[in-house]
């Protein structure tokens, strides 16, 4: 029978350790990892202590990170956009609203970093960093991306880009709130996420309403000149 030491399946029916690349390796750590920073940042000491959680060899760890701290916190939000991927597959929204599926998107990925605010915190902190920019902020729109694909979005125009970096923004003003909040069951977070919503949907709304056709706008000159030169 295969097991763990003749490099197949093991007992739970992962992968061997040691038969994996160093992307499944990073995936496997990801959540331990995001425990470990919590208490020793996102530093090799971090990799060390989720290796050894996981049953994996300390050094061929810290050969998938090789210290770099932006691709440990990667590799968190990588394994949180698959997790709310597969918690959402397709039909999952059907009869809901777009607003509220965004909702529900955002909320399903502050329960996955429930308990881990810590470690949240320090990650932005370095993804703030001037030389992590660029990094950071693709990340963003990748998480964004996904969220407005699983909402349905299928915009291809300018709209696409529009809705993706109002939506990073969004989700990084609410999650500075969760990790910060200390109200009963975050209803703070919760109030902060329904009026920031509130207000992108009303702009979505004006914005539609200047790339509507001409002839389907308002107009006030058109009013005024029918009013006056009634239809026959």
């Amino acid at each position: 029978m295969a097991g763990e030491d003749d490099g197949g399946p093991g007992r739970d029916g992962t992968q061997a350790a040691h038969d994996l690349t160093l992307d499944e390796l990073r995936e496997r750590l990801a959540s331990a990892l995001a425990d470990a920073a919590v208490f020793d940042g996102w530093s090799r000491a971090a990799v060390r202590m989720a290796a050894e959680s996981e049953g994996v060899d300390p050094d061929v760890a810290d050969l998938a990170y090789d210290g770099d701290r932006m691709l440990m916190i990667e590799s968190w939000i990588a394994s949180v956009d698959a997790a709310m991927v597969a918690a959402h597959p397709p039909g999952s929204f059907d009869g809901v609203k777009v607003r509220e599926r965004i909702r529900r998107l955002v909320l399903f990925r502050l329960e996955q970093v429930r308990m881990r605010e810590e470690a949240v915190r320090r990650a932005m902190a370095i993804m703030a960093m001037p030389q992590n920019a660029a990094r950071a902020l693709r990340t963003a729109w990748h998480s964004a991306d996904l969220m407005w694909r699983l909402a349905g979005d299928t915009a291809t125009d300018w709209n696409h880009y529009s809705k993706r970096a109002i939506l990073a923004g969004l989700y990084s003003a609410v999650l500075t709130v969760f990790i910060n909040d200390r109200s009963e069951q975050n209803r703070d977070t919760h109030a902060f996420l329904d009026r920031r919503l509130d207000g992108v949907m009303r702009f979505e709304r004006l914005k539609a309403s200047f790339t509507r056709p001409r002839r389907e706008r308002f107009s006030l000159l058109r009013l005024a000149g029918r009013l006056r030169y009634p239809e026959r």
